[in-house]
Formats: C-alpha cells, sequence, structure tokens
C-alpha cells in the first residue's frame, strides 16, 4: 500500500494530515477528544469484508463463440441500489444454470467479493440474429431469464455477473452499481462504450462484427464489413469479459487496495447526466477509453472549467466521436454509432462520427498529447521533468528508464496541434518507441492545471495501470507518481496564477514534441 503507508506516517510526524488528501470522506470529530478524525469511506469498509476470486485461474470450461455453451448480457451497464437489472442468457445444450454476481475490488489481494447467487434457472439455446443490413449491429432479442434488483446496502462498483451450465460451462457480463446519492472524492468512469466497439461478438468467423471488422467468407476479418453500429443486446466475445476490460480492473484494485474514496459510474453515465462531474474532486479514466460523444465530452469539458480535475490513465483517449442511440424498441443508451467516414448517413448538429480531430476538436487540446501509434513491442518510459511534483518521492532522475510501461498504444505531442489553455504544462516523460505504423515516434506522459486548481493529467501509454496492480509488472515508481497525481486532485484545491518556468514546456520546444 505505496500511498497510505507513507501518507500515514508523514501524518504522525507532522501531528496530523488532511483528510481530503488521504482520498476519504470529510472529517468527523473525535467525541472523545473533539478532534477530527479519519472516517472509512463506503469503499475502504467494503474491503473489509471476505473476499474471493470471481474468475477460476486456469479455467478450462471458459464459453467460447464456436459452441456458445452459456452466454449472456444486461440490459443496462449501469444502475443504482434499488433499481433492478435484467440478464439475458443462453445455454447450449438446454440446460440449468445460475448466475452469481460478484463486486470487484482489493478484498485484502482476493480481488472480488461474492455478493450472492440465483437460484437454478431453465437455459435453453438462443439464436445469434442476423446484421442489420444497414448499420451492421447485431442485437439479441433474447427473453429475460432473471432480474435483480440492486439491494440498497451494495457498495458502488464494477461488478461480474458469472452464468455457470450445470456442466461447469462459464461466461460472464460487466455491470456497473453507481451511487447517486453520495458525492465521492472520486468517480471511476468506465469505458463501456469503448468496450462495445472492440467487440467482435460471435467470434465465429461468419457472423460477428465490431466497429472494426467483420467476417470474409474465407473467415478472415475484413475492416470492409464492420459495423457502423453497435448494440449492447448481445453478449461480450467468448467468455464475455471485454477487450482491454483488464486495464480497468488492474485500475480498480489499485485504488481500492489504497483506500481511495471512490465510486463508479460509465462512459453513458457522463453521456446522460447521470454523472456530474461537478460532484467531484475528480474523474478517473482508467484504461482505453477511446469513443466519446458530445455529451461525453461536453460534461468532462464543463467540469473542468468547474475546477474537477481529470486522470486519463490510459492513451488513445477521446479519439472517436460517437452517437448513442436507443434500441429498436426505444430502450435508451443501447447502441453505439461510429461510421468513421463521411459522409455519415445519420449526421446530425454533433457533426459526423468521425476522428475528433476531423471535427477540428482534437483531443490533445483537452490532453496535452494525443495518440500517436501502436507499440510494436513494449519499452521503457524515459522521464522527464523529474523534479516536478508528479515524480516527487519516486527518487527518478531525467533519463531515467521505467521498464515495460509504453506498450499497447502511445500518445505524444503534435507541434502542430493546439495545446490546451491550461498552465504549468509538464511533459513527465519523452519514450522513443517503435510504431507498428513504421518508424520511431516519441511517447509522452504529459500534465497541467487550470486557473481554478483542477488537474489534468494523461499517462499516454496502455502499459500504465498494469505497472499499478499486475504480478511482475508493478512499478513503485508508476504507483508512487499515480498517488501523487490523485492526492493532489483531491486535496483542496489551490488557483494557479501562472505557469512555473522550471517546469512548463514550450509547445514544440521538446524531443517528445513529434508529429505521429
Amino acid at each position: 500500500m505505496v500511498r497510505l503507508r507513507r501518507r500515514w506516517a508523514l501524518g504522525l510526524l507532522l501531528g496530523g494530515v488532511s483528510v481530503t488528501a488521504l482520498g476519504t470522506s470529510e472529517p468527523v470529530l473525535s467525541r472523545r477528544t473533539g478532534t477530527p478524525v479519519r472516517r472509512r469511506s463506503p469503499v475502504e469498509v467494503e474491503n473489509r469484508a471476505a473476499g474471493e476470486p470471481w474468475w477460476p485461474r486456469g479455467d478450462t470450461r471458459a464459453a467460447d463463440d464456436r459452441l456458445r455453451q452459456i452466454q449472456g448480457y444486461a440490459s443496462t451497464t449501469s444502475l443504482a441500489p434499488g433499481e433492478s437489472v435484467d440478464f439475458h442468457v443462453a445455454v447450449n445444450p438446454a440446460g440449468r444454470f445460475r448466475i452469481t454476481v460478484h463486486r470487484l475490488g482489493w478484498y485484502g489481494g482476493a480481488g472480488a467479493r461474492t455478493m450472492l447467487t440465483s437460484p437454478y434457472l431453465d437455459g435453453s439455446p438462443r439464436p445469434v440474429p442476423p446484421a442489420d443490413p444497414a448499420t451492421g449491429a447485431i442485437a439479441c432479442r433474447w427473453p429475460v431469464s432473471w432480474s435483480l434488483r440492486i439491494p440498497e446496502d451494495w457498495t458502488s462498483g464494477l461488478y461480474q455477473a458469472v452464468f455457470t451450465s450445470a456442466d461447469g460451462w462459464r461466461a460472464c457480463t460487466p455491470f456497473v452499481v453507481r451511487d447517486d446519492r453520495r458525492a465521492a472524492a472520486l468517480c471511476v468512469v468506465l469505458p463501456v462504450t469503448t468496450w462495445q466497439a472492440y467487440n467482435q461478438w460471435p467470434r465465429d468467423r461468419r457472423a460477428g462484427k465490431s466497429l472494426y471488422n467483420g467476417y470474409a467468407a474465407s473467415g478472415r476479418r475484413d475492416p470492409a464489413l464492420r459495423a457502423r453500429e453497435v448494440s449492447f443486446d448481445r453478449p461480450y466475445a467468448d467468455t464475455g469479459q471485454p477487450i482491454h476490460f483488464s486495464r480497468d480492473h488492474d485500475a480498480v484494485r489499485w485504488l481500492e487496495r489504497n483506500r481511495y474514496d471512490v465510486s463508479y459510474a460509465t462512459s453513458f453515465d457522463l453521456h446522460s447526466g447521470r454523472l456530474d462531474p461537478r460532484r467531484h474532486r475528480g474523474l478517473v479514466f482508467c484504461g482505453h477509453d477511446e469513443y466519446w460523444s458530445a455529451e461525453m465530452r461536453r460534461a468532462a469539458e464543463a467540469g473542468l472549467t468547474g475546477g474537477t480535475s481529470l486522470a486519463f490513465l490510459g492513451a488513445n483517449s477521446v479519439y472517436w466521436h460517437i452517437r448513442v442511440r436507443p434500441s429498436a424498441d426505444g430502450r435508451p443508451e443501447r447502441v453505439v454509432a461510429c461510421a468513421k467516414t463521411t459522409p455519415d448517413p445519420d449526421e446530425d448538429a454533433a457533426g459526423p462520427t468521425v476522428t475528433w480531430r476531423e471535427l477540428d476538436q482534437p483531443e490533445q487540446a483537452l490532453l496535452g498529447v494525443q495518440y500517436n501509434g501502436v507499440v510494436a513491442t513494449p519499452q521503457p518510459l524515459v522521464v522527464r521533468s523529474a523534479d516536478h511534483w508528479v515524480w516527487a518521492g519516486t527518487r527518478v532522475a531525467d533519463g531515467d528508464r521505467i521498464p515495460g510501461i509504453v506498450q499497447g498504444e502511445a500518445d505524444g505531442v503534435h507541434a502542430a496541434i493546439p495545446r490546451p489553455l491550461g498552465l504549468g504544462e509538464t511533459l513527465l516523460s519523452g519514450s522513443p518507441y517503435p510504431a507498428q505504423q513504421g518508424g520511431r515516434r516519441m511517447q509522452s506522459s504529459h500534465v497541467y492545471e487550470t486557473p481554478r486548481g483542477a488537474v489534468v493529467f494523461a499517462t499516454g501509454t496502455l502499459g500504465w495501470t498494469m505497472a499499478l496492480n499486475r504480478r511482475g509488472q508493478r512499478d513503485e515508481r508508476i504507483e508512487r507518481a499515480t498517488a501523487n497525481v490523485l492526492d493532489r486532485m483531491i486535496s483542496d484545491p489551490v488557483p494557479v496564477s501562472g505557469s512555473d518556468p522550471g517546469t512548463a514546456d514550450t509547445p514544440g520546444s521538446s524531443p517528445a514534441a513529434t508529429n505521429p
């Protein structure tokens, strides 16, 4: 527990420490002494419960899209206690099954807590519906297998419903329980729009489609046959764990291990206004968060203007502009549309669903960096601005190399594109990497602050959250830097009157400033 161990030690030495700097809820007074004491956040209390792994290691009975032994989907991506979610499950061959619901977190290293298990249910095979001829969307209309009303005492979090057939085959689907009543210091926004964009269900070399590929008659993936719309009324491919889900899970485990006061929401909550950024000190976007609606971006930018900080712990964020649509029967937020080319047949006032750059709203204007390539092989993160507060306590020096952090996809600075209007802009790394697209490019992590004292931090790599939690890849320097950012976000904001000439970078002046 890198963060709390050190901060509590500092608090003891100095005779006290700010409760908000510890990421917990507001202080309360001790009845005995009248002095402020730390109140445990709901997530910290929840993690004191006994846990157990939610998915068996080396499971040999994981469902797949070829035989579709058991698979299912949820009727919503998020809900609050007191609301209900329906699960739609197919079983092949027909037989009995159960649904076990788990909350993912730290739980002393177990990683999850089993919340409840359904009674035995009867399951039957269900068809893969044909793709919509106009959009390519695949939307199942399977009947409801089981409905769950979320108990009032369930803690906000990332949950997994695991479907297990009588003969032991397993699959799952994720959903989020929100907390609409209490404003945690940080809200983790899980990228469900990106999860669905990559979902190739069914991955059977015949029918499956995502926003990236369809299948040719040969069974090979073909981008020309991709869908323009994808539906949440279908399982995620194979076991039901979305692509890139593990990156979000790594961050969730780390945040809860370090006892941050967090609640959880989804892309759709930001889109709809159910998540108001102004209620929180900061929003945390954990993993690969590529697909953003205009409503999502407006909400994040309005929150930032009002003093809410933003932390992007992945890369290639805010890249594609999307449209959120209802299902054919009118249920809201069940379809993500992204034509990716013009003309967009459904273009509306927000513009075509192409990259934000093509709309003259490049992601760099918000993040300070933007996507510039796919990393061919993992590379070290090369430290810059080692005297900046983000690197405090890490003992790094300029030029130090932190192994394996730059991987997956990377962001960098594009010298010809406007930078944010914030203050104290600082490039925290300048890491050369070989790109799958050819040549060598430069990865950069970046931070700046607004005049209201809000922080915007972007790691610029998909390898960052793996270094927070993953066995064999954890790095205390990355953990410490992440804690520095989040602690700054949740402490009392200090308005910034000007930039620090010792840490600010002039656009295009550094080795990290390079064109994609």
